[in-house]
């Protein structure tokens, strides 16, 4: 077991503007702190993909969900994550039903230029001292 917790982790790149973004998004609207949070850069994630023989590249470029001992990359991982936050977002879990090599082409789409319309930090993003209990090996 590569995690003792009962909580799944989000695996981000902690450079990435978009990607700390998204973190700090999802945060916001889990008011039951049910997802934890590990850079992609971490530990842990090394740990991660190299358990998953994820190559390096496609991991910088995924966004990983690791829940039950399994992974969820790209759009599963994403809509997957969306199907437990509050307000309307679980509505987003619908596109699920599509199929998952055209929602990957419009996720990859944005993953390879989100350095470019985002922006990239020198650095990992820290959280504050109330959230760093959210992450993991940071």
């Amino acid at each position: 077991m590569l995690h003792e917790r009962s909580h799944p982790v989000i695996l981000f790149d902690g450079v990435c503007n978009l990607c700390s973004g998204a973190v700090q998004f999802i945060i916001k609207h889990d008011p039951k702190h049910q997802f934890h949070f590990a850079s992609l850069q971490s530990g842990f994630g090394q740990k991660i993909i190299k358990e998953f023989k994820i190559s390096p590249g496609e991991a910088m470029n995924s966004f990983i969900l690791f829940e039950n001992e399994k992974i969820f990359t790209r759009s599963t991982g994403a809509l997957r994550v969306a199907k437990k936050l509050n307000g309307l977002w679980p509505l987003l879990y619908a596109f699920i039903i599509i199929p998952p090599f055209l929602r990957n082409a419009v996720y990859n789409l944005i993953a390879r230029n989100r350095y470019k319309w985002f922006g990239k930090k020198d650095a990992c993003w820290v959280p504050t001292p109330e959230l760093k209990a959210l992450f993991i090996d940071m």
